[in-house]
Order: structure tokens, then sequence, then C-alpha cells
């Protein structure tokens, strides 16, 4: 795995794809996968539908120099795939710590492209944080088990509010230490 950064941010290199900075040519096909229901609702920051303009601000406020996230494109134009195919972020917390979180376009769930997404965020550690958390819905077993096969614990149960489901939705946490 090599790392180039971009930004300050660096450019994670996997073998089926990259993770790189968002950008604003994402605009369209960000707009296209957040928009579809089932991406929005297992978030607890997508509206559904997507109000106009929802999209843009988000990519300035993630390429913005002062950010409190970082913010990566699952790309795999490399491998003769789609420009973005899925998304990870890494926010920052206190105590150098972070909560990762994620999805990927429906078309491409049950591929491990997020197990794989996960994995080399982790490994590339680039907030060089001691702890990642993460928090899934509980009616997503799937992101639970892919956090357990990345070396995640389960802590516990909350509930996150979710804006596409206008609702508060119970969930599980996990932390993975890394040193």
């Amino acid at each position: 795995m090599s790392l180039d950064s971009y930004h300050s941010q660096p450019v994670v290199e996997t073998e089926r794809f990259d993770l790189r900075p968002i950008r604003n040519s994402d605009l369209g096909l960000l707009e296209h996968y957040a928009g579809d229901i089932r991406v929005a609702q297992m978030t607890t920051s997508i509206a559904h539908p997507v109000p106009p303009g929802a999209t843009q601000a988000f990519i300035d406020r993630v390429t913005a120099s002062e950010r409190d996230v970082d913010v990566w494109a699952m790309d795999s134009t490399r491998s003769g795939g789609e420009e973005l195919i899925g998304v990870i972020s890494l926010q920052r917390m206190d105590r150098n710590q972070s909560e990762i979180s994620f999805w990927v376009a429906p078309f491409f769930w049950n591929t491990g492209l997020a197990s794989d997404a996960v994995r080399a965020l982790v490994e590339a550690n680039p907030m060089q944080n001691q702890t990642m958390f993460a928090s899934v819905f509980q009616d997503n077993p799937a992101s639970a088990r892919l956090l357990v096969n990345c070396g995640f614990e389960y802590i516990g149960d909350a509930e996150a509010f979710s804006v596409a489901r206008n609702a508060a939705v119970p969930t599980w946490t996990y932390v993975k230490k890394l040193s």
C-alpha cells in the first residue's frame, strides 16, 4: 500500500481500488448513489430525497482546508471500474480517536469492497489515531459483521438519528484499538 498526499489527505491504494479525497467531479455519482433510499436510510446524515445543493455543500465542507472529517471516494478506475463506488470517512474526535463510517453503492453490495476499504483505512491510519470507533444501525447486520471481521469489538448499544428515516434508530457500537 502506498500513500500519496493530496491536500494533506493521503490517497490509499488497495488491490481493487484507490481511496482518494472527494473532488467536485464526484458530484453526479454522489447525488445518484446517495439519492438511493437504501443508502440514505443506512446513514445518519443523508436526507431522502437529497435536497438541491446538499451534495455540493457536502463536497465544499469535506474539501475545505479547515475540516473535522476526511472523506475518501472508493475509486476503481485504475482497475477498469467506476470513478466512485462508495465513500468512507474518518471523523476527528478528541483524545486521538476517530469515527469511521462508510457506504457502498447498492450495485456493489456483497462484493467485499466495504471490507477492503475499512481494512485499508485502518491499516493506513492517516490520522495516527490510537482508537477508531464505528456505529451501525441494528437493522444492518452485514455492516456489523464487516466491522467484526475487520477487528472491531462490540462495546454496546445506543441510538442515532437518521435524517432519511426521520427517526432515532438503535445502533451497535464498535471499537478498534490501534496502538
